[in-house]
């Protein structure tokens, strides 16, 4: 398939929804944008790109009205305007649409849906009764199965997404802001999500997309901004740009730096004979798991792969001690991991990067100093008393191997990127010094730059000797990163891949279990032809 062969042709109106005009913002001294100049016409998709700290969230929230502008301004419908919170900019008529799901989940599907907006009766009380209703005929057109009367937090992300997308919908938008909104969605979901942003897009409503997923920019986008620490470098027509030159704006580089050559050059044979450093025999999980095993070497990066509710975040979260064990056992080195707790987890060299980092990761209002120094206090404190020294000196080494991008160490966390936020969770588990490092979607939502820096840092983790489990929705990350892959399906291990078999195509028959690697493998050789 070509780049722009899917590309969809736009509205012929060229009228200029919402724009912003030589806008500025900086935090702690810190410039996330730098005058930049970005307009959106009615009846478009604008892909808004680059690598995470480029200013791409900022700008969002400087259309939305979560940050004011330092200078220049924001014009919606030709007119200047200062939304002061963000719902003067929904009263205006901008729905957005977050990654990182921004709603209420110990309220109802519905009661989501229409926060803020709830249909009410005579009485002036909620009308429940229509209220479930409307929500239902929104979820319906989505073409998902959720249950609009059930608390939004028992859903897993991907559904939670659909929720958000509703609401979006459920209001008379002239903008839609969608950040991120695919890095949780099944492909089935993905493609519901495109059909209604192309059916927005017929419907005079202009769209603003922001992606790390190239491929979908392409499939779904009519124009493109580029923005790279916080300056504009690139607007222009989507179709007038292929892969190499979109990278090469986003990095300012040249591609061959960041190209990943994929697993450890000595193939598997530098595995052979090393004793497990993980085992896990016989794991279940009530409704969730059932006789899990699986074994990690040293050095080695186990994958484990699945589509959306095959059990890969919740096989990592029970060896963890986060989701409770029914039966089996966990060991670490040979020893026994005795409890089922996240504290005999630790003690035992264990260390989880969930899959949310905003629900189960960062601490927003604390600096980033606290955040990477949360794990090891302990280690650092005597008779109650921290070594702040000590603490400080272990924080400057891991900003500084992780390039984390802040102004200093009390900057607080919440005010960086969500790449460099990552790069905090992660040094936060290194500073711990683990045996296994458990990764769930280590690289979603960020972008090509930073996604290369996390790669090569799990590949130096396995060179030092840890046993990594990685778990990715991005086929080609899990072939290229993994020197065996474990597929899960229903909760039970379904295939392993390694040697010969650890290919896309490979990967491919295993996930869909009704194909041969054989079907997959020409499969994979056509769509290679096309591109």
């Amino acid at each position: 398939m070509s780049e722009t062969s899917t590309l969809s042709t736009p509205r012929s109106s060229t009228s200029t929804v919402l724009q912003t005009v030589g806008v500025s913002k900086s935090f702690g001294g810190v410039h996330a944008l730098r005058d930049v100049d970005f307009s959106l016409a009615e009846g478009e998709i604008h892909a808004l790109v680059g690598e995470n700290g480029a200013g791409k969230s900022t700008l969002v929230k400087v259309l939305t009205g979560v940050y004011a502008p330092d200078a220049g301004e924001v014009r919606f419908a030709g007119q200047r305007v200062d939304f002061g919170r963000p719902s003067d900019a929904q009263h205006a008529g901008i729905s957005t649409i977050y990654q990182e799901v921004n709603l209420v989940p110990l309220l109802s599907v519905a009661r989501n849906v229409f926060l803020g907006r709830e249909p009410r009766n005579r009485l002036g009380l909620v009308d429940l009764a229509t209220m479930n209703r409307r929500a239902t005929e929104l979820v319906e057109r989505l073409g998902v199965d959720i249950d609009i009367t059930e608390e939004l937090g028992r859903l897993g992300l991907g559904a939670q997404q659909m929720v958000a997308l509703a609401r979006a919908m459920s209001v008379d938008s002239r903008v839609v802001i969608m950040d991120e909104p695919t890095s949780s969605l099944e492909a089935k979901e993905v493609a519901t999500l495109f059909e209604v942003a192309r059916n927005l897009r017929s419907q005079g409503v202009g769209l603003v997309f922001v992606s790390h997923r190239l491929d979908e920019l392409w499939q779904l986008c009519d124009r493109v901004t580029v923005l790279r620490d916080g300056r504009l470098v690139h607007t222009g027509d989507m179709h007038d740009l292929n892969r190499v030159a979109l990278v090469s704006h986003m990095l300012g580089r040249d591609i061959q730096e960041v190209v990943r050559h994929g697993a450890t050059e000595f193939g598997e044979s530098h595995l052979q004979g090393r004793q497990a450093v993980l085992a896990v025999e016989g794991m279940d999980v009530r409704n969730r798991l059932e006789d899990v095993a699986l074994t990690v070497r040293p050095g080695e990066v186990l994958g484990l792969g699945g589509l959306l509710g095959s059990g890969r975040s919740e096989t990592v979260k029970a060896i963890y001690g986060a989701l409770p064990k029914q039966a089996g056992t966990v060991h670490v080195a040979g020893t026994p991991v005795r409890s089922n707790s996240v504290r005999s987890a630790l003690g035992s060299g264990i260390a989880l990067l969930s899959e949310d980092r905003k629900a189960e990761g960062i601490i927003p209002d604390l600096s980033v100093r606290d955040n990477i120094a949360l794990a090891v206090l302990p280690r650092f404190s005597r008779g109650g008393i921290v070594s702040e020294p000590k603490v400080d000196a272990l924080v400057e080494t891991f900003i500084r191997r992780l390039r984390i991008k802040a102004s200093s160490p009390a900057q607080p966390v919440r005010e960086l990127s969500g790449g460099n936020q990552q790069k905090v969770l992660l040094a936060r588990w290194l500073c711990t010094e683990p045996k296994v490092f458990l990764l769930d979607e280590p690289t979603r939502g960020i972008d090509v730059g930073a996604k290369s820096e996390v790669q090569g840092l799990i590949d130096e983790l396995a060179e030092q000797g840890l046993a990594v489990v990685l778990i990715s929705s991005e086929m080609e990350e899990l072939v290229e990163g993994a020197d065996r892959i474990v597929v899960l399906r229903d909760g039970q291990v379904h295939a392993e891949l390694d040697g010969a078999e650890l290919t896309s195509s490979g990967l491919l028959a295993a996930l869909a279990g009704d194909i041969s690697a054989a079907d997959a493998e020409a499969q994979a050789s056509t769509e290679a032809a096309d591109d």
